[in-house]
């Protein structure tokens, strides 16, 4: 997918206004990048294919959840504040990392969005939402078995997951039923179409 590619789908799935706000997000991402080690500098080039639609493409895996998204280890953003400026979800962003957690209440701040948006910087073991997650994301933070088990207290039954998984997906969702059931499955990223997404729901501990 390339850039231009990669706006039009948004601008598409999201509208000309919602595209716009998300390149205002790109340019605060980008700036951040410079004073701290956002995202990796090899990939700004790629930004809206590697990072913006990679993440906007969850959205539509969980539009039948309505109500928090909750995103663990939010980092620079990826994919929670995505989520935050292409829909009018409250958004928890779960980031234990402090130059992090500054950055995201600030992107947060210069988009209009601290009203739904909640920074909480600690681990998600430590998060204690006021109601169960409709939405639980989380991109490059961890195997799926640890995710399930550091989160679980922060769902209900009805919790849709939406995880990138690259290359793995597959395999660690075999990995995970050892442990875990619930309904599992595997969509293919359309940013990568060797990575997969795992899909999950009605996650609980065997």
């Amino acid at each position: 997918m390339t850039e231009e590619e990669a706006r039009n789908w948004v601008r598409e799935q999201f509208g000309v206004s919602r595209e716009t706000q998300l390149s205002h997000f790109a340019d605060i991402l980008v700036a951040g990048a410079s004073e701290q080690n956002l995202i990796a500098a090899s990939t700004l080039g790629e930004l809206w294919a590697r990072h913006l639609v990679d993440s906007a493409q969850l959205i539509p895996l969980a539009v039948e959840a309505k109500g928090l998204w909750l995103d663990i280890g939010s980092g620079a953003g990826l994919p929670g504040l995505v989520v935050a400026v292409l829909t009018d979800r409250p958004v928890m962003l779960v980031e234990p990392r402090a130059r992090r957690v500054e950055f995201l209440r600030a992107a947060a701040d210069q988009l209009g969005l601290a009203d739904r948006v909640e920074v909480i910087g600690s681990k998600v073991e430590s998060c204690r939402p006021k109601q169960p997650a409709a939405v639980i994301s989380a991109r490059a933070v961890a195997e799926l078995g640890k995710l399930f088990a550091g989160a679980q207290h922060c769902t209900d039954s009805s919790t849709v997951w939406v995880l990138p998984k690259g290359r793995n997906a597959q395999s660690e969702v075999e990995a995970a039923r050892r442990t875990w059931q619930g309904a599992f499955h595997v969509e293919p990223s359309i940013t990568s179409p060797d990575s997969g997404i795992v899909v999950a729901k009605r996650v609980r501990p065997r």
